[in-house]
């Protein structure tokens, strides 16, 4: 998982192991030490007048050092506990997280529907002589691939930050697994771009911390195409070839 470096996590415990096992090691040949010290003046060659009150302290630093020894595997034994449970309840709150993610992406509109939105708003353009805007964000690695479950997270963390930016007017799309599709209708290039940028900067976060990078590309008729086919082309080059087949032709 990505956001739960196991292997780190392991290391750290077996240190911390190590090292109370290492600290209680101490304490007792330390205190064995001085015991060993302490005996013959205690027991062997005892003063008469403070015997009791020696063998008193003796037995009562003995009790002691044995009690400190427990408390340090007590507690070693207590924060693995703990730890156990922290590692649970993220796991818990990882999968959770992963699976709101695969939730929204399944929410969002497929291909279908983003071929019936793009005609509509097309023919709408063409006919009050009004501008249309699409922009499309697709992704490629910045290192290492991605395995499926983080690409879902990824795809998800950048759905919900493009939907933070979308005006009421906008609608998006999920056209592939790693395609997404703005319809921007009444938007001139100028304005497209701007939303381009503010998008750029919330994915940009999220690419870094999913290892990818997200290319986002503007088109605007009437300024980059005269029609809807040149439109319908430049998304089909983006589509896997499963994806190419049975779209409806819009009017252009």
């Amino acid at each position: 998982m990505a956001a739960l470096n196991r292997t780190d996590l392991e290391n750290l415990q077996r240190r911390e192991i190590h090292l109370s096992i290492l600290s209680a090691v101490f304490v007792f040949i330390l205190a064995g030490g001085v015991a060993v010290l302490m005996y013959p003046l205690v027991f062997v060659h005892p003063v008469e007048a403070s015997k009791w009150t020696l063998r008193i302290a003796f037995v009562g630093f003995c009790v002691l050092s044995l009690l400190f020894v427990f408390y340090l595997l007590d507690r070693q034994r207590m924060v693995r506990r703990l730890k156990q449970q922290l590692l649970e309840e993220l796991e818990r709150n990882l999968e959770l997280r992963h699976q709101a993610n695969v939730d929204l992406l399944k929410t969002m509109p497929d291909v279908n529907h983003f071929w019936d939105r793009l005609t509509m708003e097309f023919r709408r353009a063409l006919t009050m002589e009004r501008t249309l805007s699409l922009v499309l964000i697709n992704s490629k690695s910045a290192g290492n691939s991605p395995n499926q479950d983080e690409a879902t997270e990824a795809w998800g963390d950048a759905a919900k930050a493009i939907s933070r930016k979308l005006r009421p007017t906008d609608s998006v799309y999920r056209l592939a697994a790693d395609l997404l599709a703005l319809v921007l209708p009444e938007t001139e290039t100028k304005d497209a771009n701007r939303i381009a940028v503010r998008l750029a900067e919330e994915l940009r976060d999220v690419g870094t911390k999913r290892g990818l990078a997200f290319d986002i590309k503007v088109y605007n008729y009437p300024q980059h195409v005269r029609s809807a086919h040149e439109l319908e082309d430049i998304v089909k080059s983006l589509l896997p070839e499963k994806e190419e087949w049975a779209i409806p032709s819009p009017t252009g």
